[in-house]
């Protein structure tokens, strides 16, 4: 392994006007060096699919867990055994559900199959957005950068604060009476 650190050697070297041991003796020498690691563009991570074809994965919000399997189709998307409409009535939770796909550019591709459970419907929808998303990079590995730069891998740790001994809620206190 090596260290890219300078030793006290080498800094006094600089700071004597002369290049240090193992460093390119001029601007030029540096500029026409070959590159130390050659780019690939192999994706660094292969297509994780089961027997049937279908990527699996698992995603979490609040106290919401989906478990989600994905596989090329006409886009649609059964939540518990559901359609998302039926599941989902609120538009923006349909809209969120669907973002993984509108950012990868892969609207109406994939037909989509989870179970959720847990939480409530907005934890629901997260749950079922991450699980999505972790489910496109397994079956497309190439669409993890778009996906991740969106935010949709990370996991939204925020939950509720748990309620206090000696307090009314989580932080509030019992009301003050003067007498």
């Amino acid at each position: 392994m090596s260290d890219n650190r300078q030793s006290l050697s080498d800094l006094g070297a600089i700071a004597a006007g002369e290049a240090p041991a193992g460093a390119p003796a001029s601007a030029d020498e540096y500029l026409n060096a070959p590159a130390s690691a050659p780019v690939s563009t192999t994706p660094l991570r292969e297509k994780i699919v089961d027997s049937l074809g279908r990527a699996y994965a698992t995603g979490r919000r609040k106290d919401a867990v989906a478990r989600v399997w994905i596989k090329p189709g006409t886009g649609k998307i059964t939540i518990n055994g559901r359609d998302q409409e039926v599941y989902f009535a609120r538009p923006t939770l349909r809209l969120v559900i669907n973002q993984p796909f509108g950012v990868a550019e892969r609207e109406g591709q994939y037909d989509v199959v989870c179970t959720v459970k847990g939480g409530g419907l907005s934890g629901q929808a997260g749950a079922v957005k991450h699980g999505i998303s972790q489910a496109l990079t397994r079956f497309e590995p190439v669409l993890r950068a778009p996906v991740k730069a969106a935010g949709f891998l990370t996991r939204d740790s925020r939950t509720v604060e748990r309620k206090k001994y000696g307090r009314a809620k989580a932080r509030r206190s019992f009301q003050f009476s003067k007498r």
